[in-house]
Order: C-alpha cells, then structure tokens, then sequence
C-alpha cells in the first residue's frame, strides 16, 4: 500500500499522544495539576506536541512539520517545563517493538522543546508537510467531552495520509450520533478509537490501544437514499460556525433531528463511519482564517469514505497556501450522492445574506 509507513508511524503516534492527553485530563479533573499556573490544554497541547513531532521527524528526519505550538513559553517557565516533561517521559507505548518504530521515549527536556519548536513550518504546495493539531477541541477537552489528535501528512499541498484519534468517541461504529455524544463522557468503557486514512486506500477506524495497533475496521459513510432523514454535525461553539445558518439549511433540506453538537475532528470521524452524515462549519466571520490543521486529517478520512468536502461555496479546500485556508470560507462535508444538494442549498441560505 502506498504511504502504508507513513500511516503505520502516524498511527502509533497519535496513539502515544491520546494516552498523554487522557494522563492530563485524569490528574486535572482530581486536582493534582491545580499548582501549575497553566491549564491542561496548554500542558496536553505541548507533551502532545512534542511526542508526535519527535515520532515523524525519527522515521521521516528531512520531512516538515506545521505545529499549532512552539517552545517559548516552555523556555520561560522552568516550573512548567518540568511538568510537561515529567508527563512525557510517562507516555510510552507498553509494546517495545511499536515505541521503537516511534524512536523510543524522547532522551531530555532539551530535545522535548526542539521537537516542539520542529512545528514552525509555513506550509506551502512543495515537498512532504504534516499538519499537527495536539488538542483539537479545547472545551472539549476541558469538560470530558469530545476532542481529538490530529496529524495528517500533505505531499505538494495535498492532504494524503489522515489520523484522528478520538479518546472519548464510542469504538462501536454503529452507535448512532445523538446530542449525549457531545456531552459529558466521564465514563470510558468502550470509549476511544482512531480513526487513519490513504489517499485512495480507504478509511479504517480501531480502537484505541496502549500498545500495539489494534486490528482495523474499513469504515464508510451511511448510504442516504433521504437527506431529511439525515443526522448533521455542528461545532459546540457558535463562534466557530454559525448555528443560525445551519438551522436554516437543515430546514430546507426538511431535516427535522436536532443536530448533534461536539467539539474537534471527532465529527470528521464520526460521519466517515456513518455515525452522523452531513458536517456543517459555516462562516461567521469575515475575516476568520480556518488553520489547515483542524482540516487536514478529517478531509481525507471523510473522502476516502465517500464523501465530498469543499468550502461553503462549493470551492475545493486550498492546503498549499500555508498555516491557513485562507482562500476558503466555511466547510461542508456530505456523502457523495446527497453533496450538490447539499451544498446547493448552503449557497442558497449563505447568499441571501449578502
């Protein structure tokens, strides 16, 4: 399979970080982290950061690497440093053979800040570029809720190789979206999956591990003979997309469920595997910029399982400019056979505001 290293390093990469992400969540939510005079995002977002960086840049040393971080703050807080650190070196893979394919833990507090200052590439439509997204849905994250890690590789601006891993996703993908999903998930049991995609091999979900990757399952989106018998994502905060506009659309398409509200990629990977099928992320402001990073994995996973994703126009999403969409407006994912409809109506209700 092409880029089949690629998706195997990404894999253990993002799976490393999730057990990072979920350590910090843990000892937040008991109160063990309340001296630190930072939040857990920013203490998740760096470990994170820097155990998927030093991951990518052991296998692939001359690749680049578009991080949503860097190192300064680190540098200028000794007491924070050492946290992020400590909870670094905790996170390891409990199979040897996967951490070393990952270059094994990372060998001191110095190198942890080089590999998070590795993430200060522009982006750009030339060579091999990751794009990083450590904590993908901060409140989220916060609450319990849904959040992801996000990494996805571009070859020549081009998203081609996709992973999100979802800690709080059900593994099941047949349990259906409903608006819990989005809430609360303080119980784990059966929670946790990750979500990796090649451009034109498919998409496959498994469950998250602590160790090796756990066997795959190829995923696709939900045949919808109907759209108003369709679910749609939205994000939780409406000043990330504009709740109004979604209700307006949903309303033309004669959707009458509620739409299923929940922060990160998870809603990417949610309608790949058929859970929900439409995702809506409508501009609310004039001059937001969407960052490749929270688009770059999701785009292929849904893709390679037929789906569509364009702008809020019907433009192609542009990765090649560089940290940003800044030639787009808005996102809209929708399986292929519904997609013009889809996206038909969405310039309809957009352009009536103009």
């Amino acid at each position: 399979m092409a880029y089949e290293k690629e998706l195997d390093i990404a894999l253990l990469a993002v799976q490393r970080a999730t057990l990072l992400t979920k350590s910090v969540y843990t000892s937040h939510s008991k109160g063990t982290l309340s001296k630190s005079d930072s939040s857990p995002v920013t203490i998740g977002d760096f470990g994170a950061q820097a155990l998927i960086i030093s991951s990518i840049l052991h296998a692939f040393p001359n690749d680049e690497v578009v991080g949503e971080e860097d190192a300064d703050d680190l540098r200028a807080n000794p007491s924070l440093k050492e946290l992020v650190w400590e909870l670094v070196q905790a996170a390891k893979l409990d199979d040897s053979a996967a951490e070393d394919k990952i270059g094994g833990p990372i060998k001191s507090a110095e190198d942890m800040l080089e590999a998070i200052d590795a993430g200060r590439s522009d982006g750009g439509r030339k060579g091999r570029i990751w794009a990083l997204d450590p904590i993908d849905g901060t409140k989220g994250f916060l609450r319990g809720g849904q959040y992801a890690v996000c990494l996805a590789l571009m070859v020549d601006g081009v998203p081609t190789v996709g992973v999100i891993g979802c800690p709080n996703l059900p593994v099941d993908d047949k349990t259906l979206l409903d608006a819990s999903v989005g809430i609360d998930a303080d119980d784990k049991e059966g929670k946790g999956v990750l979500f990796g995609a090649v451009k034109g091999e498919g998409s496959t979900s498994r469950p998250l591990g602590p160790g090796a990757l756990l066997d795959g399952n190829k995923i696709s989106m939900k045949p919808l003979e109907d759209i108003s018998q369709a679910t749609f994502c939205e994000s939780v905060e409406a000043g990330h997309s504009s709740h109004g506009d979604n209700a307006a659309i949903a309303s033309k398409l004669g959707i009458t469920k509620p739409s299923v509200r929940m922060d990160s990629q998870a809603k990417y990977g949610s309608i790949a595997r058929g859970a929900g099928d439409l995702y809506l992320r409508l501009p609310v402001s004039k001059t937001y910029e969407e960052k490749i990073w929270d688009h770059a994995a999701g785009v292929v996973i849904v893709e390679e399982a037929g789906g569509e994703v364009t702008d809020a126009w019907g433009k192609p999403l542009d990765f090649g400019i560089g940290r940003t969409l800044k030639e787009n407006k808005g996102v809209v994912a929708a399986p292929k056979a519904v997609f013009s409809q889809v996206i038909k109506v969405v310039k309809e209700v957009l352009g009536a505001k103009q």
